[in-house]
């Protein structure tokens, strides 16, 4: 039987996180004072404090006998117009991203930690080659290589007549019909990189309130983490700042 994990260690104030729910409120309401200002965020979502609390971890010994409370304000998130849905395209990779981060406890075992992290980018890479293929499919084969060379299955289809071999046209030819073809996956391809573009630099490019510069470089799937002191994954700077990390892997997967 392992031994247990020892308690994560902290040297600041207690936090006390206060989320509304999907009707939202304002941070004022949650925090009942008229008086907040934002630590963290954006104008989409963001975490605020009573302006009385906003130097907390300068001053400790205020609050050893109760929380430092903060206001998580997400309402924004889920109003926008109707592209946001494009956002689904990326749900399968958030998945493969969780799962790096719910990788069991691994202490004086580097080897199994990098092969995780191995096996994780291999497994978010074959999906990124299976969507990919999957647009290939559809587009080159089933659409312009065999339903535009087959004048019944042309026929029907106004739509595909300029690929038409039967007509005989300037695209009519099988590799200029699969040349246009290509289009489609690489459109998909591009919108998945404006995507996580976006993702990346609204969110994984927000650096931490408090950390070294190079806090990106400090959790890297690879390595194992600092045994000193004990913090729980959403207290790592690596899980919140992946600037370059993120970086890295959108150049690999498009």
């Amino acid at each position: 039987m392992p031994p247990p994990t020892p308690a994560p260690r902290s040297t600041g104030p207690a936090l006390e996180l206060l989320v509304h729910g999907v009707g939202g409120t304002t941070p004022q309401d949650m925090l009942v004072d008229p008086s907040t200002v934002r630590v963290t965020g954006d104008a989409t979502a963001a975490i605020y404090r009573r302006s009385i609390d906003v130097d907390a971890e300068q001053h400790p010994e205020r609050y050893r006998e109760k929380p430092v409370a903060e206001a998580y304000c997400w309402s924004n998130l889920t109003s926008g117009n109707g592209s946001r849905a494009l956002w689904l395209l990326l749900l399968p990779f958030m998945v493969i991203n969780l799962a790096h981060w719910m990788r069991p406890i691994a202490r004086r075992r580097p080897r199994a930690i990098r092969l995780y992290g191995l096996l994780v980018r291999l497994v978010a890479l074959s999906l990124t080659v299976l969507l990919t293929a999957a647009a290939c499919e559809v587009a080159l084969d089933l659409t312009a290589w065999q339903c535009a060379g087959v004048p019944v299955c042309s026929g029907r289809r106004s739509w595909l007549g300029f690929l038409s071999a039967e007509q005989g046209g300037w695209w009519s030819q099988p590799g200029r019909r699969l040349a246009l073809a290509a289009v489609v996956p690489a459109a998909l391809v591009g919108l998945l990189w404006f995507l996580s573009n976006r993702t990346w630099s609204a969110y994984e490019s927000q650096r931490p309130l408090t950390g070294a510069a190079d806090a990106d470089d400090e959790d890297e799937p690879g390595e194992a983490p600092a045994p000193d002191p004990v913090r729980p994954a959403l207290g790592r700077p690596g899980f919140w700042y992946g600037r370059r990390l993120v970086a890295r892997l959108r150049a690999a997967h498009t």
